[in-house]
This record gives structure tokens, sequence and C-alpha cells, in this order.
């Protein structure tokens, strides 16, 4: 008689690895060993409901299965035998948060872990530089770095609670539609960005605001003003700092910044030059 076919469950008597340190506090080392059975081979992220095996009854992630071809574990195909008996099993545990190795100490169940990924605190941030079509994204620490190596020649460095910055030639033809620059103070940076607009009829705005290189809670501890003196003007604007999470589009819709137009900005400048004052201070 012909043999029957069988699906292969993986073997749940023999651990899968190297042990990966001590359980979550509040886990039992059973439902530590049990979520390593559910180890991605290929990028050892967790394999999560629907879980697919291959014939030899392998896993491998979603995102995995996307780009391979073949089981990474025995080279057979990857096939699409659905294993609802660890999709029940995965169900009973929770999971790490994929950001655990950024500093995210969050253990969720499957149902709620992508969710609570797509608003982590501690998922990579994309590039903050304003006026550029960046692709980089990476976590909090190498922000700095990155934007030194790559947009170091767009970018003013200084140093202080209060800095002055100009802003050459606003008035030319060919003038920038960005300027940028870092000041550090308080151990941390923060980046001051003047935008100049241009709406469908021709007419210009100036924005202006400064973004925390950190999370949004730490931009909490902090307040800013940007201050523009003329001859006999005075304009001031005072307001907490956005995280760079934020995106900058989000403040200039809702007005979150400092909005002045170009006959305004003309009241202030000397020669095309534009001199901001920004003072940083806790809160």
């Amino acid at each position: 008689s012909r043999p029957t076919e069988m699906s292969h469950q993986p073997d749940l008597a023999q651990p899968a690895g190297p042990s990966q340190g001590p359980p979550p506090q509040g886990e039992t080392p059973s439902s530590s060993y049990l979520r390593s059975i559910f180890e991605c081979p290929a990028c050892s992220a967790h394999v999560l409901p629907p879980i697919f095996q291959c014939r030899g009854g392998h896993l491998v992630c979603i995102s995995c299965r996307q780009k391979l071809t073949s089981c990474p574990t025995c080279r057979g195909p990857l096939g699409s035998f659905h294993n609802l008996a660890l999709d029940r099993v995965a169900y009973s545990l929770s999971f790490p948060c994929k950001y655990t190795s950024a500093g995210c100490g969050t253990i969720l169940p499957p149902a709620e872990k992508a969710d609570h990924e797509e608003v982590c605190d501690f998922r990579p941030y994309p590039c903050p530089c304003p006026g550029v079509r960046c692709p980089w994204a990476g976590f909090l620490d190498a922000v700095m770095p990155h934007l030194m190596y790559q947009h170091g020649n767009r970018i003013i460095t200084l140093q202080g609670e209060t800095a002055t910055y100009f802003a050459m030639n606003i008035n030319g033809v060919h003038c920038p539609f960005e300027w940028v620059m870092i000041q550090s103070c308080f151990g941390l940076h923060f980046m001051v960005v003047l935008q100049k607009q241009e709406n469908d009829d021709g007419e210009q705005r100036f924005c202006a605001m400064v973004r925390l290189l950190g999370t949004p809670q730490q931009a909490k501890n902090f307040t800013y003003q940007l201050e523009l003196i003329g001859d006999r003007q005075r304009l001031t604007w005072e307001a907490p700092p956005r995280s760079i999470r934020e995106r900058i589009e989000t403040a200039m819709m809702s007005s979150d910044c400092l909005i002045f137009d170009n006959k305004t900005a003309q009241l202030f400048a000397d020669n095309g030059e534009l001199t901001i004052t920004v003072t940083i201070a806790e809160y």
C-alpha cells in the first residue's frame, strides 16, 4: 500500500537553541521555553499567527516567508501548511516587543503586539533632516551621528542654552527653502528649523520651530523661545519643542510654530539676513 504523507509538528521535547537569558518578570521557565520555539530561524523574530510550516514542520515568520523561496532549515519548499495547533499555543503566550534590544521591555499577546510596535517609543526614527529625501532610519543614539555624517554640510552646530542663528540670503532667487541649526545643551540636541514656503498664488511665508532629537516624553521637560529683533520691533514665540518623532508638517498644519509672512520678514532682515535668537530652558 502507498504510504500516507504526514505533516510533522516541531519537536517540543528538545530545546530549540541556547538560552536567551532569564525569563521576563512574572513568567515561568516553561513559558519562556515555549516562546523560544517560535523563533524564526532566518531572522530570530517570533513566528506569530497565522503560523505556516514547511513539509518538514519547520516554521518561518511572515516577513521572511515573503522573501524566501525555500525553508531556511531543510531547504524544502515552504508550502502553505497552516498549523492551527501552534496558533493556539502562540495565543496562550506573550511575546516581547521587537525593539527589546533598543530598550523596550513591553511583553504582549500576539493580538496586541503589532499595534504596540507601530507606536513604540523605541522604534527606529526616520532621518529628521528637512528638505531631503533620506531613506535612513535608526535608533535614537544614531540620529545625531547620521545627521553630521550625511547632512553636516546643511547644518550649523552651536553650543549653549542661548544661541543666535543667522539665516542667510532669505530674499535671493536661488535661496534655500530650509535653514537648519543644531543647538546642544542640557546634554541633548535641539534642531532649529526655519522653512520658507510658497502657496499657489506665489505668496511666501516663513515657519520656525525647535525639535528635540529625543522622545516626546523628554520634550515635555523643556520649553524654547524664538526671537526676531529689529530696530524697533520684536517678535517672540515660546512653546515646548516637538520630538523628531513628530512630523514638521503636523506642527505647521496646526500652526504650532512661529509663522510670519514675507513682509514681516523684511522688517527684521538686514541685507537679506535674518537673525534668530534661540533660548532653551528646562520646564
